[in-house]
């Protein structure tokens, strides 16, 4: 099995403690795209079979994903402190807790308020749409939790991409799309499909970098059980078969302006060369930014594409 090199201590920021910066750290706003983008493509979707859409309805599940990848992102950040598992061997984006920058209790009680706030939110799509929702939400909460929670964390097993591309793609599509419709349509199945291998592909870059550290911590992360050709190689096809995927909706749409998405393959095939020669350390951090931000304007244009084919 091969690994990347060793990297050396991460550079550490200097932020106050208990400041809005610290907390930006922990939730990692930058990230939060993930998110969002399922929510613009699902309501997309929702509206070109609709040609219609719930604005508030929209809203609160936009809210609702925001705080449940804040709730994992939280919780993955105090989960690695409480395990010791923070070491100086990790170089990635900082962890507020093992930084001293916020104590554990102080997060804990954030992912708490988060959670009654995503329950809050959800009560008017429960009331609306009934048990569907309430299960794709208490299952949400469950996953966002259970990532780097309980004795068993996901993020300790191989399935940490497996968890995002069904509840980042699959479901956030999908259940921002049935808010509208009270109905999931193959075309929201086949988009939600594209963006969650995207939003697993930010995962890959995460543990293709930490593939040393993961091993040296008991971590069993995809990448650290088949190694770092294997690794790339998945990063590879969470990738492009999204692409692959764009002749199809295309056809389920019934419109040519569907495949926008493609004008982004090139970037997307440069990010896939780009990963198994990526020097070990902090450039790995510049991927995974680059691999949100492709994700970004993969959901972009979908997002563009079904509402100038609604409006055309």
């Amino acid at each position: 099995m091969s690994s990347p090199a060793p990297v050396p201590a991460p550079v550490r920021i200097a932020v106050r403690p208990g400041s809005l910066d610290a907390w930006r750290i922990a939730i990692r706003t930058r990230t939060l795209w993930i998110a969002t983008v399922p929510v613009f493509v699902g309501t997309s979707f929702a509206y070109l079979a609709s040609r219609q859409v719930d604005v508030l309805f929209a809203s609160l599940a936009l809210v609702a994903s925001v705080l449940l990848q804040a709730i994992a992102n939280l919780q993955n950040d105090v989960g690695y402190t409480a395990r010791g598992a923070e070491t100086g061997t990790r170089v990635g984006l900082p962890r507020a807790t093992s930084s001293g920058l916020l104590t554990p209790r102080e997060v804990r009680l954030a992912i708490a308020l988060a959670v009654a706030a995503t329950l809050l939110i959800g009560l008017p799509l429960v009331a609306r749409w009934g048990l569907p929702v309430l299960l794709m939400g208490l299952a949400s909460i469950a996953g966002a939790l259970g990532y780097m929670g309980g004795p068993r964390p996901i993020a300790y097993t191989p399935l940490g991409e497996l968890l995002v591309f069904v509840f980042f793609g699959l479901i956030a599509v999908a259940g921002s799309g049935y808010v509208q419709l009270g109905a999931v349509t193959p075309a929201l199945f086949t988009v939600g499909a594209a963006v969650g291998m995207l939003a697993a592909a930010v995962l890959v870059v995460n543990n293709h970098r930490d593939i040393g550290h993961d091993a040296s911590t008991g971590r069993r992360t995809f990448g650290v059980l088949f190694g770092a050709r294997a690794s790339a190689r998945l990063y590879a096809v969470l990738m492009l078969l999204p692409f692959a995927a764009v002749p199809l909706l295309v056809w389920q749409t019934g419109s040519h302006l569907l495949w926008l998405p493609a004008l982004a393959l090139p970037a997307a095939i440069g990010l896939v060369r780009a990963l198994p020669t990526t020097p070990p350390g902090l450039a790995f951090n510049g991927m995974l930014m680059r691999t949100v931000m492709l994700q970004l304007i993969y959901g972009a244009m979908l997002t563009i594409g079904t509402l100038l084919a609604a409006w055309l």
